[in-house]
C-alpha cells in the first residue's frame, strides 16, 4: 500500500462513512446500522447498509460493498490514489511524500490539464476571424454572449493539426492528447485532430474537470455530432452533460432533454435543471447519477419518432430508481429549443407543470394504436392498459387509473381489478421461474456462484465468520494463531483472505478492509465486504473464534475423509475392469 497504515486511520477517522455516504445517499437508521437506496445500482427498496463500527458499506442487491475509501472511489469513478486524494483535501489533511508515487493519478491529472487547455484554445477561436461562422450560427440560434461564455462553448478550426500544435506548444505529447482523445494516430503513425470545423460543447464533471467534448459539425459531415470517446477520465455513460450546474436544483426536478442545444436553450430560458446524455441512450448508470440528485425526471425528448422511441426507452430504465418520471408533450415543436422560441418560457413552465407522470403518457400513446369506437379495440385496448398498471407496484395508482379505466371504457371495475390481478399472479410465476431456474442468478447479483462454497456450506459459513471476525477484531489473531492454518480452509478464495489477513497483521500493516485494495479487486472487495456485514451476529471474543476453528477442522476432516473414500473407491474399480480385460471377460 502507498499510504502508511496510520495516515489511512487517520483519513477514515476524519472522514466517517456515515457524514461521507449521507451525502450521496438518503440513509435512515436501522438499529445500530443505516439503510438507503443503492446508488450503484436501480432499486425501489433499501437493500444498501452502511456499518459505523466497521466503517463499511455492504448493497444485498448488487454486492457492492467496501469502506469509506472504497465507497468515493466508485461514486466519484476515480482510482484509489484520487479517492485517498479526495477524502483528504476534504478533511484537510496533507498527502504524505512517500504515498504520492502513483503513475496512473499522475496521468489522469496531465489529462485533465490537457482538456483544460484545449477548451480555452476552442473558445478563444470562436471568436476569433476563424471561428465567426461558428459564432454567427449560435448567436443566430438565439443565444447570448453570456450563455456562450458560461458554457464555454467554442470552435475547432478547419485544420488537420492546429489543436495538436498549440497542445504541443503547451508541453503536451502526441501521445497525452491520444490518450485524451483529442488527437487521433493514423496508419503513418503521426496524429491528426479529432475534432475539426465543429462548435464544441466542453463536458464537466461533477467537480468542474473538463473531461471531454462534444462538437458539432459546421459543414456537410456524415456524423453531425462526435463526442469524445471513452478515456481514463471520461466514460459517456456516467456523465451527463450541465449536471454540474443542474445539480444545485432546489427542487430536486431535473428535465432530461435530447442534445447540447435544447439544454443549453433551457438554461438561458431560466430552466438550470436541464440535463442532456452525451450521444448516447440513456443507461443505468445515468440513471442512477439522476437520481441522486433528484426525486422527480421530466423527460424532453424531440416530438419526432426517435425522440418517442427513446423516451420509452428511458421511461423503462428510470423505472427501476426511486424517482418520479413525467413525460413532456410538445405541441406544435420539434423540441424544448424550438418551443421555446415560439411560445415563450412561461408556456413551457405551464407545460412542464401539466407534464403527465409515465402512466398517463404510456395510457395516451397506447390509446393512439386502437378504435376504441370498436367492441374489440376496446376489449385489446383495455387488455393492454392492465398490463402498465401491473408495471406499478403501487395499490393507490392501479386503484385510480382502474377507476379512470373504468369510466373511459363503461367496464365494471371488479372485471378489471381481476385481469390486473391475474397479469401480477403471472409475472409473479416468471419472476420466480426466472430465479429458481439452475445456474441462473437474482437480477442484481454480481458475482458468479462458487462451486466449493455450493457443495460445502457448513465448512464455508464457519470459514466466512472467522474471517469476519479477524476483521473487525484482528487483536483475535493470536487466538487462531497455531490453531489454524490455510491448510484448514476448504475455499480458495476464503483460504487466500485468510493468508492475506494473517499476513498484514504480522507485518503490522492491516487496516480493515482497505487493507485489501492492492491485492483484491473491487467486485472481490465487494464479496469481503458481504462476508463481514453477514456475519455480524458473532460475538468478538476468543471462545467464539475456538468454537468456530473446531467447527471449520472437523468439517475439514469430514470432507478429505470422504474424498479419501471416493478416490480409493475409484482406484478399487479401475484396478477391477484392469484385471477383467486381462482375463478377457467382457
Amino acid at each position: 500500500m502507498a499510504f502508511s497504515m496510520e495516515f489511512i486511520n487517520e483519513l477514515k477517522m476524519r472522514n466517517d462513512i456515515e457524514s461521507i455516504v449521507s451525502s450521496y445517499v438518503s440513509l435512515k437508521r436501522r438499529g445500530s446500522n443505516l439503510v438507503g437506496l443503492c446508488p450503484f445500482h436501480g432499486e425501489k427498496t433499501p437493500s444498501f447498509t452502511v456499518y459505523p463500527e466497521t466503517e463499511s458499506f455492504y448493497c444485498f442487491g448488487c454486492g457492492a460493498g467496501g469502506d469509506v475509501i472504497g465507497f468515493v472511489r466508485r461514486i466519484e469513478n476515480l482510482d484509489y490514489v484520487e479517492s485517498i486524494k479526495f477524502l483528504a483535501q476534504r478533511a484537510g489533511i496533507a498527502l504524505p511524500a512517500e504515498g504520492l508515487d502513483d503513475n496512473m493519478s499522475k496521468l489522469r491529472a496531465r489529462l485533465y490539464e490537457a482538456n483544460r487547455e484545449a477548451a480555452r484554445f476552442f473558445y478563444k477561436n470562436l471568436t476569433a476571424a476563424e471561428g465567426k461562422v461558428a459564432l454567427d450560427y449560435l448567436l443566430g440560434r438565439g443565444l447570448t454572449p453570456s450563455t456562450i461564455k458560461h458554457f464555454g462553448l467554442g470552435y475547432a478550426p478547419d485544420s488537420w493539426d492546429l489543436l495538436i500544435s498549440h497542445m504541443k506548444s503547451k508541453g503536451f505529447s502526441a501521445s497525452e492528447l491520444q490518450m485524451a482523445d483529442l488527437a487521433v494516430k493514423n496508419k503513418s503513425g503521426s496524429s491528426y485532430d479529432k475534432f475539426r470545423n465543429r462548435i464544441i460543447f466542453p463536458i464537466i464533471d461533477l467537480r468542474g474537470n473538463v473531461i471531454g467534448f462534444g462538437g458539432r459539425a459546421m459543414d456537410d459531415s456524415s456524423a453531425k455530432y462526435i463526442n469524445t470517446s471513452d478515456t481514463i477520465i471520461f466514460k459517456k455513460s456516467y456523465h451527463l452533460f450541465a449536471l454540474n450546474f443542474a445539480k444545485n436544483s432546489k427542487e430536486r426536478v431535473l428535465i432530461l432533454a435530447e442534445g447540447y442545444m435544447d439544454v443549453i436553450a433551457l438554461h438561458q430560458a431560466g430552466f438550470t435543471n436541464a440535463v442532456a446524455t452525451l450521444g448516447t441512450s440513456l443507461t443505468k448508470e445515468q440513471a442512477s447519477l439522476l437520481s441522486r440528485y433528484a426525486d422527480e425526471i421530466v423527460i424532453a425528448y424531440d416530438a419526432d419518432e426517435a425522440g418517442q422511441k427513446a423516451t420509452a426507452r428511458a421511461m423503462g430504465i428510470l423505472a427501476g430508481n426511486p424517482v418520479k418520471v413525467k413525460v413532456l408533450t410538445l405541441p406544435g415543436a420539434k423540441d424544448p429549443d424550438e418551443y421555446i422560441k415560439k411560445k415563450g418560457a412561461d408556456s413551457f413552465r405551464k407545460l412542464l407543470e401539466g407534464s403527465k407522470n409515465d402512466i398517463e403518457y404510456k395510457m395516451q400513446k397506447l390509446k393512439e394504436g386502437f378504435n376504441l369506437d370498436a367492441l374489440d379495440g376496446r376489449v385489446s385496448y383495455l387488455k393492454e392498459a392492465v398490463k402498465i398498471l401491473a408495471d406499478t407496484a403501487d395499490p393507490i395508482e392501479q386503484d385510480v387509473y382502474a377507476s379512470k379505466l373504468s369510466q373511459e371504457l363503461n367496464v365494471d371495475k371488479g372485471a378489471i381489478a381481476l385481469q390486473l390481478a391475474e397479469v401480477q399472479k403471472r409475472r409473479l410465476y416468471r419472476e420466480k421461474s426466472r430465479i429458481l431456474k439452475p445456474n441462473k442468478l437474482p437480477a442484481g447479483e454480481i458475482t458468479k456462484p462458487d462451486p466449493q462454497k455450493m457443495r460445502y456450506p457448513k465448512a464455508v459459513a464457519a470459514e466466512e465468520a472467522i474471517i469476519a471476525l479477524l476483521i473487525r477484531n484482528p487483536e483475535l489473531f493470536k487466538a487462531a494463531e497455531g490453531k489454524l492454518t490455510e491448510q484448514d480452509f476448504v475455499t480458495d478464495f476464503n483460504r487466500r483472505l485468510f493468508c492475506s489477513i494473517c499476513d498484514k497483521i504480522k507485518d503490522g500493516v492491516f487496516s480493515g478492509i482497505t487493507s485489501f485494495y492492492d491485492d483484491y479487486n473491487q467486485e472481490e472487495i465487494g464479496v469481503i465486504s458481504g462476508i463481514i456485514a453477514k456475519n455480524s451476529e458473532f460475538v468478538a471474543n476468543k471462545d467464539e473464534l475456538c468454537n468456530l476453528i473446531d467447527t471449520l477442522i472437523i468439517e475439514k476432516k469430514s470432507i478429505d475423509v470422504t474424498k479419501a473414500a471416493s478416490e480409493q473407491e475409484i482406484l478399487e474399480y479401475t484396478k477391477k475392469l484392469y484385471e477383467r480385460k486381462n482375463k478377457g471377460v467382457q
